[in-house]
C-alpha cells in the first residue's frame, strides 16, 4: 500500500475548495462553548484548517497527525494565518499522549473512519479518555454506512482543473465494512503533470458500535446528530456528528 497523505498533502486544501471550513468551525465552536472547553487538541488534523480557525476563536490549540507531509502543510498554513501560537504534534491517533488534560478533543472529516479495526477504535477512544479531563468532551464526525453504501460504493470519481485532476476509484466491501480508495493525481509542474498514486483503507462504522465503544471506554452522554444541524442522525445522513462526555 502507498503511503496516506504523502504527496497528497500538497494538493489536499486545493481540492477541499468545495468545502466551507468557516462554517464548519462555527458548527464544532458551537459545541465547544456548550462545553465551556478553552484547551483543545485536533486529532488527525491534517493541513490544520480546523485548528487554525479554532486558535483565531480563542482557543488554545494542539494539532496532531500521523502524516509528517499534511502537518508541514498545517504548519506553513498556520505561519501564513498569523496563528503561529499552535502546536503541532506527529503522533497516531491510536497511541495519544498529551503532558496535561484538555477541555476537549475535536476529530473531523473523516480521521475516526480511518481507523479499521474494532481495535483501533477502542484504542483511540481509550487514549482520548486519557487525554481528557474529567467531563471533558469528545467530538468527532463519520462517513455513516449510508455514505459507504450509497455514495462511495464502487464509484469512480473523477476532477480536472488547470492545476491538477484526479481519478478516485472506490471498492467497498460490507462484509468487512472496508472501503478502499485508489486515488490516481496529475499534479501541474511547469508545462507538465507529475504522477502519482496513493490507497487509503477507511471502515464504515455504525452508530450503534460507535456509542458501545465509547461507553466501554469511559464515556457517557453520547448524542449523535446529522452532521452540521443539531438533529437526529438520519438513515440517510451521509456524515454523522457525536459528542460524548468523559465521566466524571
Amino acid at each position: 500500500m502507498n503511503k496516506q497523505y504523502g504527496a497528497f498533502a500538497r494538493v489536499y486544501d486545493t481540492m477541499m475548495h468545495d468545502v466551507d471550513h468557516d462554517a464548519w468551525a462555527d458548527y464544532i465552536d458551537g459545541f465547544l462553548k456548550d462545553a465551556g472547553a478553552h484547551d483543545v487538541l485536533d486529532c488527525a488534523c491534517g493541513t490544520g484548517a480546523m485548528a487554525i480557525r479554532l486558535f483565531k476563536r480563542g482557543y488554545h490549540v494542539i494539532g496532531n497527525d500521523v502524516s509528517p507531509e499534511m502537518l508541514m502543510e498545517a504548519r506553513n498554513n498556520a505561519f501564513r494565518e498569523g496563528a503561529k501560537g499552535i502546536i503541532f504534534i506527529c503522533e497516531d491517533m491510536r497511541k495519544l499522549t498529551i503532558h496535561k488534560p484538555i477541555d476537549a478533543l475535536v476529530s473531523v472529516c473523516d480521521g475516526v473512519n480511518y481507523l479499521t479495526s474494532c481495535q483501533d477504535l477502542e484504542l483511540f477512544f481509550q487514549h482520548a479518555s486519557s487525554c481528557l479531563k474529567p467531563g471533558g468532551t469528545l467530538l468527532f464526525d463519520v462517513s455513516s454506512p449510508y455514505k459507504f453504501s450509497e455514495v462511495l460504493g464502487t464509484n469512480t470519481f473523477t476532477e480536472e482543473t488547470e492545476a491538477y485532476a484526479y481519478i478516485w476509484k472506490n471498492n467497498f466491501d460490507p462484509a468487512s465494512k472496508l472501503c478502499e480508495m485508489n486515488l490516481t493525481f496529475f499534479v501541474k509542474n511547469g508545462t507538465q503533470y507529475d504522477r502519482f498514486t496513493e490507497t487509503h483503507i477507511q471502515r464504515s462504522h455504525t452508530e450503534e458500535e460507535l456509542k458501545a465503544t465509547l461507553r466501554k471506554t469511559g464515556f457517557a452522554d453520547v448524542r449523535v446528530f446529522d452532521a452540521f444541524t443539531r438533529e437526529p442522525a438520519k438513515d440517510t445522513s451521509e456524515r454523522m456528528q457525536f459528542v460524548a462526555v468523559k465521566e466524571k
